[in-house]
């Protein structure tokens, strides 16, 4: 199968070059553009998750020998939950290689926090099925970087954190709630209050909903322990 210039150039970011490149083509085909002769990247998805638990779980333990299970649990969510496989498409440029149907396409689908992640996750599926665990494991701890060595500074969820802070104090949970929304609907901004019932309160600015929320809840917690 001859791949097309994006395809190829994908395959440079990530340093693999594939031996069945359909693999490729069908992580990258969203189920926007499934069709009976053309498979997405929802079964890829699946197993690329899997295998980057694994990748990510061997990388914590080598990282601290002396971590508990409670410790690494936290910094394992981090390291594989979607916005962290996002980031990583973005690093690379997944979305500009992605196949999507033209109502995906309109609604910014190549920016779309949640099929970035899914991608992402296909991708890793990809190169194991194409070359087996070691060059998947290896292509995951080079597009990860040194996101494991300060995954400490990234694994306390800042809505968690607020909510064991109310709760610390005999208040009730955090709320949030949407002040505005600007912007076409392919690309939102959402500007978030974080409130607690004792009138503290902060906003933020995000084009996620939840990465809002979460940067609310920081502001909120920065605040109170300032």
């Amino acid at each position: 199968m001859k791949l097309s210039a994006d395809l190829k150039a994908l395959q440079k970011r990530i340093g693999h070059e594939f031996s069945r490149p359909e693999l490729l083509v069908r992580a990258v085909t969203h189920s926007s553009m499934s069709s009976p002769t053309r498979d997405d990247n929802q079964r890829l998805e699946f197993l690329g998750d899997r295998v980057l638990g694994l990748v990510m779980a061997e990388a914590l333990l080598a990282q601290d020998r002396k971590a508990t299970e409670g410790q690494l649990a936290p910094r394992y969510n981090a390291l594989v939950r979607k916005e962290a496989c996002a980031d990583v498409a973005k690093e690379i440029a997944l979305g500009d290689a992605l196949k999507l149907g033209r109502s995906e396409m309109m609604s910014g689908g190549r920016r779309k926090l949640a099929l970035l992640g899914d991608a992402m996750e296909a991708l890793i599926a990809a190169v194991y099925l194409d070359a087996g665990f070691e060059p998947a494991k290896q292509m995951v701890v080079r597009l990860w970087g040194d996101r494991v060595n300060r995954v400490e500074d990234d694994a306390r969820d800042p809505k968690t954190s607020l909510q064991e802070w109310a709760q610390a104090r005999g208040l009730k949970p955090p709320t949030y709630e949407i002040v505005s929304r600007s912007g076409p609907d392919h690309a939102p901004v959402f500007q978030i209050a974080a409130r607690l019932d004792n009138g503290k309160t902060a906003e933020a600015t995000d084009t996620s909903k939840r990465k809002a929320e979460q940067a609310a809840a920081k502001a909120l917690l920065g605040q109170l322990q300032s």
